[in-house]
């Protein structure tokens, strides 16, 4: 995608997207929305998270990388 297309994904199209693909590492991000307050920017909120939690994404997005 060029970054003129990344800037005008849809926010909610995203948001379903990384739940998504969150649900293949076996990972909940409870607060996992759109920004309601800013809809120009297409914000996505990933919320917060229990500290397991961020552990496990952290090693999904590094095991991701080594790819």
């Amino acid at each position: 995608m060029s970054m003129k297309e990344l800037h005008e994904v849809d926010p909610f199209v995203a948001m379903e997207s990384l739940r998504e693909a969150l649900v293949g590492f076996g990972l909940v991000l409870p607060s996992l929305g759109v920004d309601p307050g800013s809809p120009a920017l297409r914000l996505v909120e990933l919320g917060r998270v229990r500290a397991d939690v961020a552990v496990r994404l952290a090693d999904a997005l590094r095991r991701g990388a080594e790819k």
